[in-house]
């Protein structure tokens, strides 16, 4: 047992958790299109396939991944040890217990208790080493992570007293707090990697304003969605989404630079904060009465911004972090571009064809398949320096 351990897979948070997260990308969005074209007439999750599909992409997927980062990043940023071994295993254990719960006839009560410890113990993971390091710089991260725990309590009671309302509304309130989480960490990361990934000199100090007044606002709309404000259009929240964007887009303009397009590493991280920019501006039109659809900004988001941008991060990751070449595969490189054409037909597609949903969740799950397929080796490997 202690020769499997010390197996490289358990020597940090991002081996097992990207892993399992891109395994329940493939697997859970593969069993919701089944189900929804009719070939899965079996299938009866604990509350249904909607309410499955609604909590367990931001809160068994999404999450999944941000764990792995996140226990990476965090020891980076402290100096502190990793959490591994037993502690990690038993975190996964935990996370997968959840994701498991739901396809068991279990009472409706037990299957919230599962849930709800996973966002908890990470955060006092993380919270203790920010918090022993003295990183109050990082306390916004960890916040937002109590903030998702939240989310999830709102979305699980929604389930547990049949509120449906209440159920949508801690889910888009979830989404938007990853759209704000991948706002503070894209602007941390994406400059830094373009910099080192062309060999550029360090780009001078940005403004902090621009960055604080992004947050604000990423806070603000995820607030405003928990209380139901975006149910119907309203014109200062369409002004609201209007500043993000051109927030946003100044950080685009800044970050450019044309030596990245010949790095896939780099542009599907650009491309996929591109889909970020589209979903705040796709809820502006919304709110303005230009748009006839909110699903469209929350799709862009979800499957285009927070699938291009996690599948571009744990791909950079898995190689820099493991002692690999920072040089993507072609498979890696098909699976970037597939994750953001299932962005495009999702909100393009979707609309006027019944087969839009068929095409996307094909789309998506070959590319996560196929970030499976380069990288489990990978994962489970030693570092190549090792």
């Amino acid at each position: 047992m202690r020769k499997r351990l010390a197996a490289p897979v358990w020597s940090i948070g991002f081996r097992p958790f990207f892993l399992a997260g891109a395994a329940f990308a493939v697997s859970a969005v593969a069993i919701w299109a089944l189900w929804l074209y009719g070939r899965l007439p079996g299938a009866h999750p604990v509350g249904g396939m909607l309410a499955w599909h609604r909590h367990e992409m931001p809160f068994g997927f999404t999450v999944a991944i941000i764990a792995g980062f996140l226990l990476t990043a965090v020891p980076n940023w402290t100096g502190r040890p990793a959490l591994k071994g037993w502690p990690l295993v038993g975190l996964l254990l935990v996370w997968l217990l959840a994701r498991l719960a739901w396809l068991v006839p279990i009472p409706p009560a037990l299957l919230l208790i599962l849930q709800l410890p996973f966002l908890p113990l990470l955060a006092v993971v993380l919270g203790l080493d920010l918090i022993a390091a003295g990183k109050r710089d990082h306390y916004p991260i960890l916040l937002m992570v109590l903030l998702l725990a939240g989310c999830q309590a709102m979305t699980l009671w929604g389930f547990f007293t049949d509120d449906v309302g209440v159920q949508r509304r801690g889910m888009l309130t979830a989404l938007w707090l990853v759209g704000a989480l991948m706002s503070v960490i894209g602007g941390r990361v994406i400059p830094f990697f373009i910099q080192r990934g062309l060999n550029r000199k360090a780009m001078p100090a940005a403004n902090p304003l621009p960055t604080r007044v992004l947050m604000v606002c990423g806070f603000l709309v995820a607030l405003t969605f928990a209380a139901g404000m975006n149910e119907a259009p309203r014109l200062w929240l369409a002004v609201l989404f209007v500043l993000m964007g051109l927030l946003h887009l100044q950080r685009l303009w800044r970050w450019h630079d044309r030596g990245m397009w010949r790095v896939p590493l780099l542009w599907s991280l650009y491309l996929s904060y591109v889909w970020l920019v589209a979903a705040v501006c796709a809820m502006a039109l919304w709110h303005a009465g230009w748009m006839p659809q909110q699903s469209l900004a929350t799709h862009s988001l979800a499957v285009g911004g927070a699938g291009g941008l996690i599948l571009a991060m744990i791909a950079r990751v898995s190689l820099g972090h493991t002692g690999r070449p920072l040089l993507a595969s072609k498979a890696i490189v098909l699976g970037f571009v597939l994750v953001l054409v299932a962005g495009l037909t999702r909100v393009v597609l979707v609309p006027f064809s019944a087969w839009g949903l068929a095409v996307t969740a094909l789309l998506w799950c070959t590319a996560f398949g196929l970030f499976l397929w380069r990288y489990t080796g990978i994962l489970l490997k030693p570092r190549h320096a090792d």
